[in-house]
């Protein structure tokens, strides 16, 4: 049986960051296209270079294109409904007694989100999205 985490988890991590640097970089270079065009642009870039580089460099997917496409964009939409779902609740439970901003509960509670997001992402994509077969 395979280890819950292994080296993959260094090459998911590093695909996040290349990923992240594009989609900031291209945000700030289309920003005179507004605000959701230029992130809706950024957003997908992001998306495509995780897909094909999580695909192949980091996971080694077999699994046909078509069918591996449609498992990665099922798996982000359950993690991200699942990541922000938890957080937003707990991030009220945890700071909702303290004397921080909204703005400040409300940053701190997306935080927490991301960083379920990325532990339930990197689970979805190694067994599930490109699961070897």
């Amino acid at each position: 049986m395979a280890r819950l985490i292994d080296s993959s988890i260094l090459k998911f991590l590093l695909v996040g960051v290349g990923n992240t640097l594009l989609s900031m970089a291209l945000m700030f270079l289309l920003e005179d296209l507004g605000y959701w065009p230029s992130t809706a642009i950024a957003y997908v870039a992001g998306a495509v270079m995780s897909f094909f580089l999580n695909r192949s460099f980091t996971f080694r997917s077999d699994e046909t294109l078509g069918r591996s496409a449609v498992k990665f964009a099922l798996n982000v939409a359950v993690c991200y409904v699942l990541a922000y779902g938890v957080a937003q609740p707990v991030g009220g439970l945890i700071l909702g007694r303290t004397s921080l901003p909204t703005v400040w509960r409300d940053r701190l509670t997306k935080l927490g989100g991301m960083a379920l997001y990325t532990g339930f992402n990197y689970f979805g994509q190694r067994f599930f999205a490109f699961r070897r077969r």
